[in-house]
Parts: structure tokens; sequence; C-alpha cells
């Protein structure tokens, strides 16, 4: 798959600076971006069995768990064009806050 855009990732640890989540976060971020770049999902259901966690809200969006729950990571999937796009990051308490249909970056 191709993760569009890593700078999105790189972005959020950087907001964390000085908050004792940042490495816990970071690493988490980093070992879901190799995943990603290495998968092949075809399906909603091949994200299901590398991801148990992962919610599945359409045929294209999925919402990540990122370290123990305490973030979410909304993602659209191109299946036939192997493309993740990151549509938002932030924590579970934002995430209650989003329509996780609709949310775009930046939003």
């Amino acid at each position: 798959m191709r993760v569009i855009a890593r700078g999105t990732l790189r972005k959020f640890v950087e907001k964390l600076r000085g908050h004792k989540d940042q490495k816990a976060v970071k690493s988490a971020l980093d070992a879901w971006f190799y995943e990603a770049q290495h998968a092949e999902w075809r399906n909603p259901a091949d994200v299901r069995k590398a991801y148990a966690s992962a919610s599945i809200v359409s045929a294209e969006r999925v919402v990540f768990n990122i370290k123990g729950n305490d973030y979410r990571l909304v993602a659209a999937i191109n299946y036939r064009l192997q493309i993740v796009f990151i549509k938002w990051l932030g924590s579970h308490a934002e995430y209650d806050k989003i329509d996780v249909r609709t949310v775009k970056y930046g939003n």
C-alpha cells in the first residue's frame, strides 16, 4: 500500500513534543506505517485480518487504534489503487467529537 502522507504522522508526533506519550505514539505510528506500507489489502476483511481492533466504518473508511486505543487514525483506503489516505489523527477524546465518515485532514 502507498500511504499518503507520512508527513501527517510526523507533524502529529511533533505536536506532542514534551508530552509523556510522544515516544510511545511515535513508535506506534512508525509501526503502523511500516505495516500498512507493506500490506496488500484487497478489501476491508484483509484489514481486519491484520488489525482485529480496526473499525470498518464503510467500504473505504477504517479507524485504527493507536497506542492501545489512546489515539485514533482515520484512513480512507482505495483497495484497487492500493492507497491509504490518512484523513484524521488524534486522541480518543478528540475522536469522539468528529464525524468519522466525513472528516478530512485539517478539520
